[in-house]
């Protein structure tokens, strides 16, 4: 007997069973290969230099901090992107230009200034040299003095000779305008969008402006003619040996200008990585549910042939032979809509702004072979455990117990679905102990968790909630009752059906309401904090004497400005160490002042003690440092510099106002942008402060920081599309499957008198009873997962949009129903 022969003609015979293989691991080989492309590309995004575009050489810091986990050959170290950019010694300039084939090296400076109204783009002058820019008129910026380029100029009605107030991080100052230039391509490359046009200042004074004098962004190197770019890096990099600076060429240049680029790669190594990983894992094990669900619906085949003397070898050899026909064809035609998917994907990301323009997708061969071989392995896994049971009965018992089905699972099975059902309770647990990150962290082990458990104790799960459910269909007539009475017989089809139902339903309501629920927390938290009678803000950020003008307007009792960044706090240990992000909001009044314009929600100590060396922390925070009122928190600042301020007071508003509060000067050279991002005011009018920027109330503040917010929603609103929507293409898969393969069953019935109404009405109760199990046990999954993390996070229950929520069940109803009743028509048709 030839096992190839006999695996064609098992192909032949039934379709129905091998379509649904197909199908099942073609869309496994999908969700492999877009997550995949999307990993890969993490690891290998670049984008290619424009501002150092004509400087083959940079020297700048590391824009990394650390995790370092280990000892020894065990010793790894994790990066993570700074807040903001962590910059050199100016004076590196000057041993870069001593270098053997340097012809000239620039500390090169970018940061923002005002000049009235308009917000521009400045650089120190001797940038031009690599930039391309050029004066036109008038001679280069000295001390005092600016070169403006003809739309900033334009814009403020400036001529060479006349004398312009400008606000810097280090205060207003008058220059005189020495000349006018036309920018080069270097310095139009990633202007900021909010700014009017570029200045130019002289290079002994850039810096100081910029708000960190002594140090500048990166120092551009310049080759003398004849010197090759590996010969002058490696010169470079002799000169600056023992300053910490990185020396880097290509592509690596274009990492020290787009800021965007460290968190873009970490956006997609999320998705491609840590979702790839989840979804990779359910697409294996629902493609393998399916597998087994095919090679089982095939038991009486199997059980003749055992009976007409097929050895065990044979029909192990003839699985196998068919997951070697259909999965590779299904994986390499899977991998096709699988890059077309990373190519969506990417692209939405980008427009949001996720993803710097430069960057481009990595399409790589090793992404698609994984993805075939996963399907592969999964196809010949599935089939070889599938296969164990029909390959070792007995020719004589074969056909007696193909005809029965199993009433228990194996004890493996069991006790390994008992234990993950244990591992989940705990977890559920821990996570309920835990705050932030870790309690998002035990959550995510819950949710998986409890999904293995519902796939191993499946059959016995489906048994008892069809006995549960089934009860109120045995007084719905008679189709009801006979489906209620199917559906607890056949207890493993009914827990193949069910559990891509229920991995749709725990998964896209963990995704979907975790963010719902974090948004309406820090939306309540924002509306509830800020008791500021108007909110002032301006996308440029606000000019350095808003507050002292706000505050000498008519009626107005207090006025606080708010620069809004971000720290970075080490948490954990051990192997479960971390750097963990914080939102800061740097403050320039006192304490006493913050509470006329917030109200923190103060758990503990006093905010008047704010000030200089002294913060104020969330309460999750404060968990998950393991810090309280008194304790120093070690902490690094937006560009790496290391701080240990005292912590004063402990709050529970965090989520919506900033988790880290800290006295504005502490943050002073260690920001980019030395303008404050927000102005809240107390008293006075709307009109009154027009002229101070855009003005608004609390509750438009919310809804704008709501709208910041959007990309996080779309990110988790596609992760449980392509996850839920591959479980909905599962469970719509496998319930077609099933009703094909009851050709015989539902032919007797009809033989037996029932009509075709009646046995449709049968299917559909079938269906509305699957679709009930999975909604209700993947809500239950999903009540698990996220009452105890949302209680960790935001310290309130989880937040249910009844609309979203309401969808999800109709489309699970509906999913059900058209999957049972379509085949079932077309089932019943040839049978009449």
């Amino acid at each position: 007997m030839r096992t190839t022969g006999l695996a064609r003609a098992a192909v032949r015979a039934k379709p129905a069973s091998f379509v649904g293989t197909f199908v099942a691991l073609l869309m496994s080989a999908l969700i492999v290969a877009a997550t995949g492309t999307l990993l890969m590309t993490s690891l290998t995004a670049s984008v290619p230099p424009e501002r150092y575009a004509n400087a083959p050489v940079v020297a700048a810091a590391d824009q990394n901090e650390y995790v370092v986990t280990g000892t020894g050959e065990d010793r790894e170290a994790e990066p993570v992107p700074l807040p903001d950019t962590a910059r050199v010694d100016a004076g590196l300039a000057a041993q870069a230009a001593q270098a053997p084939g340097v012809a000239d090296a620039v500390a090169d400076v970018t940061f923002p200034v005002r000049a009235g109204d308009d917000a521009l783009t400045a650089h120190g002058w001797g940038s031009h040299a690599f930039t391309g820019s050029a004066l036109t008129s008038g001679d280069a910026p000295g001390a005092g003095e600016v070169v403006l380029d003809a739309t900033a100029a334009d814009a403020a009605g400036l001529a060479v000779g006349d004398t312009v107030a400008m606000q810097t991080a280090a205060g207003q100052r008058d220059f005189r305008v020495a000349g006018l230039a036309e920018a080069g391509p270097g310095d139009t490359a990633r202007t900021a969008e909010a700014a009017a046009g570029t200045a130019w200042f002289a290079d002994t004074e850039a810096p100081a402006l910029a708000g960190h004098p002594g140090t500048a962004d990166a120092v551009a190197v310049l080759a003398e003619p004849g010197t090759g770019t590996g010969a002058l890096a490696a010169s470079v990099q002799e000169a600056l040996a023992g300053s910490g600076a990185q020396v880097l060429v290509g592509d690596d240049r274009g990492a020290v200008e787009e800021r965007g680029l460290a968190t873009a790669k970490q956006t997609l190594f999320g998705i491609g990585g840590s979702f790839g990983g989840i979804a990779a894992i359910v697409a294996v094990f629902t493609a393998a549910g399916t597998v087994a669900l095919s090679v089982s619906q095939r038991a009486r085949e199997f059980a003749l042939l055992r009976a007409v003397g097929a050895t065990p070898r044979q029909i192990r050899r003839a699985v196998a032979t068919e997951a070697v026909l259909v999965a590779p064809l299904a994986g390499i035609l899977g991998t096709l809509p699988g890059l077309g998917l990373a190519h969506w994907w990417f692209g939405q990301l980008q427009d949001r702004g996720a993803i710097p323009e430069g960057v481009q997708l990595e399409v790589s061969v090793f992404p698609l072979l994984a993805a075939v071989a996963v399907g592969l392995l999964t196809a010949l896994g599935a089939g070889w455990m599938a296969g164990r049971r029909p390959a070792r009965t007995k020719p004589g018992q074969a056909l007696s117990e193909a005809s029965v089905e199993r009433l228990r699972p194996g004890k493996v099975r069991t006790l390994l679905g008992l234990a993950a059902l244990a591992g989940g309770a705990s977890l559920t647990g821990v996570s309920a102990s835990s705050t932030g990150d870790d309690a998002a962290g035990a959550a995510l082990g819950v949710v998986m968790l409890f999904m293995l458990a519902v796939g191993l104790l499946g059959p016995l799960i489906a048994r008892v909630a069809a006995g549960l459910f089934g009860l109120p269909l045995r007084g719905a007539g008679a189709s009801a009752s006979l489906a209620a009475a199917n559906s607890r017989t056949n207890a493993r089809r009914l827990a193949s059906a069910t559990t891509p139902v229920v991995l749709a339903m725990a998964f896209a309501s963990t995704l979907v309401f975790m963010h719902s629920s974090e948004n309406h927390a820090a939306d309540e938290q924002v509306r509830a904090g800020i008791t500021a009678d108007h909110v002032i803000t301006d996308p440029a950020g606000l000019p350095v004497d808003t507050v002292e003008r706000a505050a000498g307007t008519p009626g107005v009792d207090g006025a606080v400005g708010v620069l809004s960044t971000q720290v970075l706090v080490p948490v954990g240990s051990g192997e479960f160490s971390s750097l963990s992000g914080a939102g800061t909001q740097g403050i320039t009044g006192s304490g006493a002042e913050l509470a006329q314009v917030q109200d923190l929600d103060v758990r503990e100590g006093d905010l008047d003690r704010l000030g200089e060396g002294r913060i104020a922390i969330d309460r999750t925070l404060a968990a998950s440092a393991e810090v309280g009122v008194g304790d120093e928190l070690a902490m690094f600042l937006p560009d790496g510099t290391e701080a240990s301020p005292e912590v004063v007071a402990v709050y529970g508003n965090g989520l919506g106002l900033g988790t880290v509060t800290m006295d504005r000067a502490d943050l002073d050279g260690h920001v980019t942008s030395g303008f404050d991002s927000t102005l809240l005011v107390s008293g006075g009018s709307a009109e009154a402060l027009a002229g101070l920027g855009d003005v608004t109330d609390a509750s438009g503040y919310a809804t704008a920081q709501n709208g910041e917010a959007a990309l996080g929603a779309w990110m988790n609103a596609a992760m449980a599309a392509v996850l839920g929507g591959f479980a909905a293409v599962a469970a719509v898969n496998t319930l077609v499957m099933m009703v094909l393969d009851r050709r015989r069953e539902l032919g007797s019935l009809r033989l037996l008198g029932a009509t075709r109404l009646q046995v449709l009405k049968m299917l559909r109760w079938e269906g509305l009873l699957v679709a009930a199990i999975g909604v209700v046990l993947g809500s239950a999954i999903a009540a698990a997962t996220l009452f105890p993390m949302m209680q960790g996070v935001t310290g309130a229950a989880p937040y249910v949009p009844p609309l979203v929520y309401g969808s999800f069940v109709a489309a699970a109803v509906g999913l059900s129903l058209a999957a049972v009743a379509v085949p079932g028509r077309a089932v019943l048709r040839r049978r009449s």
